[in-house]
């Protein structure tokens, strides 16, 4: 899922560095004694909330089992999670497995926080190009994401048959349903274009998709893309409040039948289910012309390995991070959280057993890291992205001037 705390690992990225400079190692135990036998890890992860913190508990205590070791677990609020690990860097208690919101990885492994997982005999062979992208840093691994998301689109199947609308496979079929399906009381699109990160995420699959790239916010395609936005708006097919919703307050439109169709994540498919008088699918995202494969940004968290002075606590926590990721357990929490494996081996299994994740998983075979191109810049460029989606949206610039105004050109 879309993070908020990028801006904050940019901010506090120097201060982790100088951090971890002035502590030497970023030993985790003082207590612990290199050589002997590992009886427990700590681990720090944001998972603080039900149904997902029992969830994940489960597949922590499975790991904790099959390696003979207890766990010392500390969730925290996810906008908390940055400032957490700043403050145990600089203390010298960084917890053995850390986990990390993908887009973070690269940020931390910078600052020299991580320890290399190929140095320590854990490799990400058989995995998705996107998730593995979005771990590495200067040719090294420094995580591994046992299930990721992504976002596609979700349509209401009572409103496309009553209206005779096929679920859209172009741009052209999505503006024209969009179109048909709206009326008096609801839109037929629904997306989050807020000045936030998330209003950034929910772009990408328009702009990828069209081949446009983060690398040049001002080329042609990602002004169409941009476009694709303002049309939807303007013609009335979609809500002018989309630049204030975030993705929940999109899906409670869907829900309360105000929205036809909507751009969203498997995350909300737990408030879908309880909601059995909406009759929903998914298919990916449509594509500008043919030829394009829909493609769309990848969300989900990565758990990672802290340096730790105490070499066979280091090694046992890249074994239980290696363990997090086998087959059992990257199945199992798919299933139980509405997430796609990161085994791509696991995918057809995986549909056949959760017939509504089919859209989703095709989703991310193609999807990206948001940190694959650019790295730790890729928060300066996302916020460009919504800037210029706000100017758009409001009238204040043309989507053709609108990247140009928000990059300061």
């Amino acid at each position: 899922m879309i993070t908020q705390r990028i801006a904050a690992v940019v901010a506090g990225a120097t201060a982790l560095s100088l951090a971890i400079a002035g502590c030497g190692d970023s030993g985790t135990d003082a207590s612990s004694s290199s050589g002997g036998s590992v009886s427990s890890l700590s681990i720090l992860d944001y998972y603080n909330n039900d149904p997902d913190k029992a969830l994940v508990q489960k597949g922590l205590d499975s790991c904790a089992s099959k390696l003979g070791i207890t766990i010392k677990r500390e969730t925290v609020p996810g906008d908390t999670l940055i400032a957490k690990v700043l403050q145990q860097a600089s203390s010298k208690t960084l917890p053995d497995v850390l986990m990390l919101d993908n887009p973070d990885v690269q940020q931390i492994a910078a600052t020299g926080a991580l320890a290399p997982l190929n140095d320590l005999g854990v490799n990400a062979d058989g995995f998705a190009k996107g998730i593995v992208d979005a771990t590495s840093y200067q040719g090294k691994l420094y995580g591994l994401a046992p299930v990721v998301n992504t976002i596609a689109l979700f349509y209401n199947k009572t409103m496309l048959a009553d209206a005779g609308v096929q679920p859209p496979k172009t741009w052209e079929e999505l503006k024209a349903a969009a179109q048909k399906l709206t009326k008096p009381g609801r839109y037929g699109m629904a997306f989050n274009a807020n000045a936030t990160y998330e209003g950034s995420w929910q772009f990408l699959p328009a702009m990828w998709t069209n081949g446009g790239d983060e690398t040049n916010l001002t080329s042609p395609d990602v002004a169409e893309a941009l476009q694709l936005w303002v049309d939807l708006v303007k013609s009335g097919s979609a809500s002018k409040s989309v630049i204030n919703w975030t993705q929940g307050d999109v899906n409670d439109q869907f829900i309360a039948g105000k929205a036809a169709m909507m751009v969203n994540g498997p995350w909300q498919i737990p408030a879908l289910n309880k909601a059995p008088n909406v009759k929903w699918d998914v298919v990916q995202f449509p594509v500008n012309k043919t030829g394009q494969t829909p493609t769309a940004p990848l969300g989900g968290e990565a758990w990672t390995v802290p340096l730790n002075k105490d070499q066979a606590k280091q090694q046992k926590a890249a074994d239980f991070v290696k363990c997090l990721s086998s087959d059992e357990n990257e199945l199992a929490w798919a299933k139980a959280r509405f997430t796609v494996p990161t085994r791509t081996a696991l995918l057809d299994q995986y549909v056949k057993d959760v017939p509504s994740m089919k859209a989703f998983t095709e989703q991310v075979v193609n999807a990206r890291a948001r940190t694959g191109k650019l790295g730790e810049k890729w928060p300066e460029a996302a916020k460009v992205i919504y800037q210029a989606i706000a100017l758009a949206l409001t009238g204040k610039a043309s989507a053709q001037d609108a990247f140009k105004q928000a990059s300061g050109g």
